[in-house]
């Protein structure tokens, strides 16, 4: 045998072990996400609030109690994350936010949402339907459009 056929079957050996690795780890952490998931659902609470202010901050930046920062993964505090100030009754309070639900939120409007400890999960409007933002079009979709 040559030797490039020796470093090929090396590599493609390599590559499979890979591939092995990361179907199990994946099959891992999708099982951690389901309990994480089944968690949330579970301290899940219906609360209307008003919405002050929304935006993407850094965990740092967004003013949670120091427990929050330390729990959080040391690769994850550096990211910026949806933060929501809302005033819940008579406190305001700084909660976190899922992503796919970030752009649906409105700005001093008063909303039923769903909420898991400072995680909101849900978000229904309190007097009618929420506004759905649209899309802003690409660049290629523009000169289509054109």
């Amino acid at each position: 045998m040559s030797t490039l056929t020796i470093v090929l079957l090396v590599i493609l050996v390599i590559l499979i072990a890979a591939c092995i690795a990361l179907y199990f780890l994946g099959k891992r952490a999708e099982k951690k996400q389901a309990e994480q998931q089944e968690q949330l659902d579970a301290a899940a609470q219906t609360v209307s609030m008003l919405i002050i202010d929304k935006g993407r901050l850094k965990l740092r930046d967004a003013g949670f109690p120091p427990v929050v920062i330390e729990n959080t993964p040391k690769y994850l505090r550096r990211s910026k994350v949806p933060v929501v100030k809302a005033k819940i009754g008579p406190k305001i309070m700084t909660l976190m936010c899922d992503a796919q639900i970030f752009p649906l939120i409105p700005v001093k409007k008063e909303v039923k949402a769903t909420v898991s400890g400072i995680y909101i999960t849900a978000v229904k409007g309190l007097r009618g339907p929420l506004e759905v933002p649209q899309k802003k079009k690409g660049f290629f979709a523009k000169l289509r459009g054109k």
